[in-house]
């Protein structure tokens, strides 16, 4: 066991369903992989539970009765605070959290959905639904890649190497390019970094309660803690969103 200084102070999420390993049973959300997965992430953490359990998409092949009961007894035997789900159609939350509260099981406290500036097509369902329901959100790629901090035409090793970032976003450049001018101006105007633009964004919405920055650097962290005590303007909300156009639906698949 790894000594973690004040654990009850740590959240800890982890996730499952991606394939790790090629064999039958090595990836989904069915019930074997569920109760091996989680010994496997305990086992590499070093740790006697996470205090939350993601699943991290939705599978196609398996029952959403039985992973929500897999969950469930994951829960009830300690190995898991909470669960959470990730990058899914609205209907399918819906379904798992009707499942759930129809047979007594656990339900999930939290989405990590994908969501930023320049991609918000989980404002027509999946947003209203969490806020119905009272989920935490926590989006994933918050910065879209790195996109939102930097000028369209910097590049980076990871700019030019990631064909999924490219995937995401590339196919709308022109209105996109448009929203990353603006997170610029704005965040000269205020003289702060366009991360914290970016960020303060998303943390205007209730619901989004921990964006995941993917820090790599210390100076990632700051800058992004940096934005919980920005506060952008009806004005400035308005010039960012105003751009946008409908994309593609990405990763729910």
């Amino acid at each position: 066991m790894n000594d973690y200084a004040n654990r009850d102070e740590i959240v800890v999420a982890t996730k499952v369903h991606q394939k790790m390993r090629q064999a039958p049973n090595g990836g989904g959300l069915s019930r074997k992989a569920i109760l091996t997965e989680i010994d496997h992430s305990l086992e590499r953490l070093g740790m006697d539970y996470v205090d939350l359990y993601i699943i991290h998409r939705w599978d196609y092949h398996t029952p959403i009765e039985e992973t929500m009961e897999a969950l469930h007894d994951v829960v009830k035997s300690g190995k898991a605070r909470y669960i959470g789900a990730s990058a899914m159609f609205a209907w399918q939350f819906a379904k798992a959290q009707s499942v759930a509260e129809k047979n007594g099981l656990t339900k999930f406290v939290s989405m990590q959905n994908h969501l930023n500036l320049l991609y918000r097509e989980e404002e027509r369902e999946m947003l209203p639904l969490c806020t119905d329901q009272k989920i935490a959100v926590t989006p994933y790629s918050p910065l879209a890649s790195g996109r939102l901090t930097r000028d369209w035409s910097a590049t980076t090793k990871r700019f030019e190497m990631d064909q999924v970032a490219k995937h995401k976003y590339d196919t709308t450049e022109a209105q996109d390019r448009v929203i990353v001018e603006r997170v610029a101006a704005i965040a000269e105007k205020y003289g702060v970094e366009r991360v914290q633009i970016a960020l303060a964004w998303l943390l205007q919405n209730d619901q989004v309660v921990a964006p995941i920055i993917g820090a790599t650097k210390e100076s990632h962290l700051t800058s992004a803690i940096s934005a919980l005590d920005f506060k952008l303007s009806a004005e400035d909300i308005l010039s960012l969103e105003e751009p946008y156009i409908p994309h593609h639906i990405m990763g729910h698949n």
